[in-house]
């Protein structure tokens, strides 16, 4: 407990949220990444103990909408007065998620690297190179980070170094988000993704072997979500697909109603999504029924949800950010973009960050939808926002990484 206490105590000067006194007794020190080193060093501090439970947290933003449920929600804080602090360029298109651990930011791109950048500076840490492009946004757990590639494998890299530790094939690309679950008597841990070899894949985080894997009907895009011992993933085969993590077999499969290219949420039995028939959907596992639609105008949903107690928050091919009751579907506002929103967005209290194909990132009231703050930065932006405490990390089709501080 004391060592966690430092930890934090010396995580919240980096954020800036502790007095002036302390941030200039630190500097009487040494510098403040000196200073963080050096303690870490000293209370041998493993590289795993901030991301070991793989769930967001005010200082991690460890993988794809935040939790193994997909919610999307964090219990972070946006910069009051977001602006922007550096840009990681890159020079290829970016359309993975960052994920956001420890300090140092994680994400993929186009030309098919894994980059691991300083959160604070903005300077490259390491690389690691794969065969394909990298959509697939990372899974940081323990010591490992774990990231899909459009070469058809599941990489495992050392946190701290980018050494790989193994990778493991399926017969196509891996566009979607890892996810992770406990096995059933607790003793490893498993990794999840689904690929366009029609299976998802289930496999060992250890030693990247196979425990289990299941086919479906068509491509698997999306990330497949975790709650309550089961898996759900819906796919190009118009299915939603429940899955026993367990070992494998199919519970149940649920007509969408038209392919499936986003990622669900979770809430206990309830699964939230939208597909490519211009409606967002409700389904109760429970019962293997649909609850609610929602149906706008005649565009498709490829943004993944997020899901409060009371409100699901996704981005249409509309142009528009759609807030409805979480228990009824009926619709509580829309926000009107310049361009189609893909990207994925995240709740955090009372506000929503998004970004949107017009190029521009932006933050809005969860109660009223009203724009708070938005910046342009010219290009597409469909990839989805990371936040942490006062930061948000988001990745652009102009090829560049950007981070947003206080």
């Amino acid at each position: 407990m004391i060592r966690v206490g430092i930890i934090s105590l010396l995580w919240e000067a980096w954020y800036g949220r502790v007095s002036t006194s302390f941030w200039c007794m630190l500097s009487h020190i040494a510098s403040v990444r000196m200073v963080v080193a050096l303690t870490v060093a000293f209370l041998g501090f493993r590289a795993g103990s901030i991301a070991e439970f793989g769930c967001a947290t005010k200082t991690s933003w460890p993988m794809f909408r935040g939790n193994p449920s997909l919610s999307g929600v964090t219990p972070a804080a946006f910069p009051e007065k977001p602006v922007l602090k550096w840009a990681f360029e890159i020079g290829e298109p970016i359309k993975s998620s960052a994920a956001i651990d420890s300090g140092v930011v994680y994400i993929g791109a186009d030309n098919g690297v894994l980059y691991a950048v300083d959160l604070l500076f903005g300077k490259e840490k390491w690389r690691q190179e794969t065969d394909g492009p990298i959509e697939s946004s990372p899974l940081v757990l323990g010591g490992t980070v774990y990231v899909g590639s459009g070469d058809g494998y599941l990489y495992a890299f050392s946190r701290s170094s980018g050494e790989p530790k193994w990778k493991y094939e399926t017969e196509d690309q891996i566009l979607g988000a890892p996810n992770w679950v406990k096995s059933p008597d607790g003793s490893a841990v498993w990794i999840l993704a689904g690929s366009y070899d029609y299976f998802l894949h289930c496999v060992d985080s250890e030693t990247g072997k196979l425990v289990w894997k299941y086919e479906s009907g068509n491509y698997i895009n999306g990330a497949p979500a975790v709650s309550e011992g089961k898996t759900v993933f819906g796919g190009c085969d118009a299915l939603l697909h429940v899955i026993s993590l367990a070992d494998g077999s199919k519970v149940k499969e649920v007509e969408a109603g038209a392919y499936i290219a986003g990622s669900v949420a979770m809430d206990g039995s309830r699964v939230y999504v939208g597909h490519y028939e211009s409606e967002f959907i409700c389904v109760d596992l429970d019962e293997a029924e649909l609850k609610w639609r929602f149906r706008d105008r005649n565009f498709p949903y490829y943004s993944s949800p997020a899901v409060t107690k009371e409100w699901v928050v996704f981005g249409g091919r509309d142009r528009r950010l759609h807030c409805v009751n979480r228990e009824t579907g009926e619709k509580r506002w829309s926000f009107t973009t310049r361009g189609k929103v893909d990207s994925s967005a995240v709740i955090s209290g009372n506000k929503v960050v998004v970004g949107s194909d017009d190029g521009r990132l932006y933050i809005v009231s969860l109660d009223e939808g009203k724009e708070l703050w938005s910046y342009e930065i010219g290009e597409p932006i469909t990839a989805s926002p990371a936040v942490i405490d006062r930061w948000v990390i988001v990745g652009s089709e102009d090829g560049s990484v950007y981070a947003f501080g206080k």
